[in-house]
């Protein structure tokens, strides 16, 4: 996550906070803690998960995915066991997430990017996701996003007397705008295609009500064909890149026994930066007890430098208040890579880390500055044409990565 962009996340959070004691908008009530397990959603059950435990449904949604795959790789007249299965994890970030999409975009063009199995995404990763999914048929869309995208496209600021007035500092009318023009039920149609042959997309949120993160299984929504669901995807998206404060939250309207709620999900980055799924599934304990043998790769892109960045604090309210939260955030990251790690190497899985090189020295002008997130781009597409040199350890495990840290990539070649 830039700098610019953790400055911009926590001004306007300090400022909000300053009004906190100012009246709320009007909402529906709030699904009661004694009714949360009979809530559902476009009259669905079991179409989402709490991130921070391994429910029944979601360990039931892994195994029949299991099997989903194995049906569609023997309908297609293959007798051996079933090929390598590999994850993809993409962080939040911002305008950094334009790294991981340059990133994937120069993996297809080196040609060894594969197919995953389980695509997760968190804020910005929740954007780049779908498109990661469906595969490089989607690049060239995930290219625009990160590289045609301005401030106007995401954001229209509403002014200091939305700190008394309004649930946020900017209005997010444009972003859905943005969502609902590259995100379409051609896609989603796609996406339920690939949930038939077992594969899984999962996009975070985080549910402020609870205090609790959310997964959502987006695939198998766009499998359900309910009325309603492609504007409830655009929702999850939207929410999941509400960064409090700085956009509205995304109230999500759901029924329990007939009774009509709404839940207030914002920036999946408020629970984790990244997520694979919770640490307590066990899934190698539970494809022993099947006798499942497989080899599983994680490939996670962390869309932000891992390395300390150095910045001089004044002696305000406002730039202490800020560090303060951007180092929370930073370190926030981190600790979600080692989670990760220790549940992989639990888990029998192979880990494989990107993040943005030291060396990336543009500075982010604007929120969403274009030029910034094309340079980013061309870094993450440099990088992944060249076959990216994944770090296998977190930092903190050993030297910081073993990834490449160019000092300049030079698009379409590989060369520093």
């Amino acid at each position: 996550m830039a700098i610019g962009r953790r400055r911009f996340i926590a001004s306007n959070v300090a400022i909000c906070a300053l009004a906190a004691g100012c009246s709320a908008l009007p909402r529906l009530r709030a699904v009661p803690p004694q009714d949360e397990a009979d809530v559902t959603v476009l009259g669905l059950r079991d179409i989402r998960y709490w991130g921070d435990q391994a429910s029944p449904a979601l360990l039931a949604e892994a195994k029949a995915s299991y099997f989903r795959e194995l049906a569609a790789w023997r309908q297609s007249g293959n007798t051996g066991p079933l090929p390598p299965a590999n994850y993809l994890a993409v962080s939040g970030g911002g305008e950094d997430g334009a790294f991981g999409a340059g990133l994937l975009v120069g993996w297809t063009n080196q040609g060894s990017r594969p197919q995953f199995k389980l695509t997760t995404g968190v804020s910005t990763g929740a954007l780049t996701a779908p498109f990661a999914f469906l595969g490089p048929d989607y690049d060239a869309r995930l290219r625009a996003v990160y590289t045609q995208t301005s401030a106007q496209n995401v954001l229209t600021a509403r002014g200091l007397l939305a700190v008394l007035t309004e649930d946020a500092l900017n209005s997010n009318a444009p972003l859905r705008k943005t969502i609902e023009r590259y995100v379409t039920q051609s896609m989603l149609d796609n996406i339920a295609a690939e949930y038939r042959k077992g594969r899984l997309l999962l996009i975070g949120t985080t549910n402020l009500d609870e205090g609790r993160p959310v997964i959502w299984n987006v695939t198998k929504l766009a499998a359900s064909n309910r009325p309603g669901v492609l504007h409830l995807v655009h929702q999850i998206l939207i929410a999941s890149a509400a960064i409090p404060g700085a956009f509205p939250p995304e109230m999500i309207d759901v029924e329990v026994n007939g009774r009509k709620y709404q839940e207030m999900h914002v920036d999946g980055g408020a629970s984790a930066q990244v997520f694979v799924y919770p640490p307590s599934l066990q899934s190698a304990v539970e494809m022993r007890r099947r006798n499942i043998v497989r080899v599983r790769h994680l490939y996670v892109i962390r869309n932000a430098r891992l390395d300390p960045q150095w910045q001089e604090t004044k002696r305000s309210m406002f730039s202490i208040a800020g560090r303060a939260i951007s180092s929370l955030i930073q370190t926030q990251g981190v600790g979600d890579l080692y989670r990760i790690y220790v549940t992989a190497v639990r888990d029998d899985i192979d880990f494989n880390l990107a993040y943005i090189p030291a060396s990336f020295r543009e500075k982010l002008k604007t929120p969403f500055d274009t030029r910034y997130m094309q340079a980013l781009f061309t870094v993450g597409y440099g990088l992944g044409r060249a076959g990216y040199s994944w770090a296998k350890l977190p930092p903190g495990y050993g030297q910081l990565g073993s990834g490449p840290t160019p000092t300049d990539v030079v698009a379409g070649t590989g060369r520093t």
